[in-house]
């Protein structure tokens, strides 16, 4: 299967901290990496990949253009992924260096028409030094294929008429009738059946010598 991988920029992690990083102690809990497309392309994202390092949540913004007013368009943020969680615990090494893929429709909203991306890094423990994301991958859909369909907008299958359940069924009337014929074979057949136990070919403990020679 062929790579369809998107050609994009992916620029370096910016830290968000008030004050001076080179004097503050404190270090950043957020950063966040642009990813741009090139100039005069709109890309519908498929997915986007990535291997973590330490970072615990993640927020996804895209840049789309929209229908504004007197027939021209606007460039808007929108926040299509909110605070997914990469590490279950902050403090602990669970999900630091794993793998993800983040399909479409795990997204808000329908992630058509980008035109760059924003990752916002999150990480509220003070034990690791640095984190980031690594390997970042964007696919975009296939252009052979419908457009593809999210949670926003399930595919379903509209019944133009109900189902008739009574076609290919036999006529209650004769079951009825049938099954009460049955009944009547069943409790004739348990009042004549007898009781006694089928023993052996045996008479008070002893065979009959004419008997043994049909056993």
């Amino acid at each position: 299967m062929a790579d369809d991988c998107i050609a994009c920029i992916i620029k370096s992690p910016i830290a968000l901290q008030s004050g001076d990083l080179k004097t503050d102690s404190a270090k950043p809990g957020v950063y966040v990496i642009e990813v741009t497309f090139p100039k005069e392309t709109n890309t519908n994202v498929r997915k986007i990949t990535f291997k973590n390092y330490y970072t615990a949540f993640l927020t996804i913004r895209i840049q789309q253009r929209v229908a504004a007013e007197s027939n021209k368009t606007l460039l808007k943020w929108k926040t299509c992924l909110h605070n997914m969680c990469l590490m279950p615990n902050p403090h602990t090494e669970n999900g630091s260096q794993d793998y993800f893929s983040i399909d479409r429709h795990q997204m808000l909203l329908e992630p058509n028409d980008v035109k760059a991306l924003r990752l916002i890094l999150r990480q509220p423990s003070p034990v690791w030094l640095n984190f980031t994301l690594e390997d970042i991958k964007v696919y975009e859909c296939s252009p052979n294929k419908d457009k593809e369909r999210g949670p926003w907008l399930p595919k379903l299958v509209a019944l133009e008429q109900p189902l008739n359940l009574s076609d290919g069924l036999p006529d209650m009337d004769l079951v009825a009738s049938s099954a009460q014929q049955m009944w009547m074979l069943t409790e004739m057949v348990q009042s004549n059946s007898t009781t006694a136990r089928v023993g052996r070919f045996d008479v008070d403990g002893s065979y009959d010598v004419n008997m043994l020679s049909y056993i």
